[in-house]
């Protein structure tokens, strides 16, 4: 059962679900790939109107027509050269849920595009 699901985002039992990351589908990220989440608000001017993609492809924005009205990212470090970023609609929430499967949620900036 999922203890945060916005219909975009979701926290499973396993791991993260992000909805509409590709143009095809979701993308699963087991909690134990995390290595960091990284609290970013507020949303530059660019990322907040980012409704899905990337400006640097480093920062992969899922869709969220949402977004403009939203204040704050999540942005997910892996082991890898892409970064999901996510804007869920209970921001603490996914916190809290990230926090209580053992991943480090920190806050700061990020150059986003």
């Amino acid at each position: 059962m999922a203890g945060y699901d916005d219909g975009r985002v979701a926290c499973t039992d396993d791991g993260l679900l992000i909805r509409h990351y590709y143009l095809y589908g979701a993308k699963r990220i087991r909690y134990s790939d995390i290595r960091e989440v990284r609290r970013v608000s507020p949303l530059g001017f660019t990322a907040r109107w980012r409704i899905h993609g990337s400006g640097d492809f480093v920062h992969w924005f899922n869709y969220d027509p949402r977004r403009p009205r939203k204040n704050t990212a999540l942005v997910i470090y892996l082991d890898a050269s892409v970064r999901p970023v996510i804007t869920p609609d209970d921001p603490e929430a996914v916190r809290a849920e990230l926090e209580a499967h053992g991943v480090r949620v920190t806050t700061g900036t990020e150059s986003m595009r």
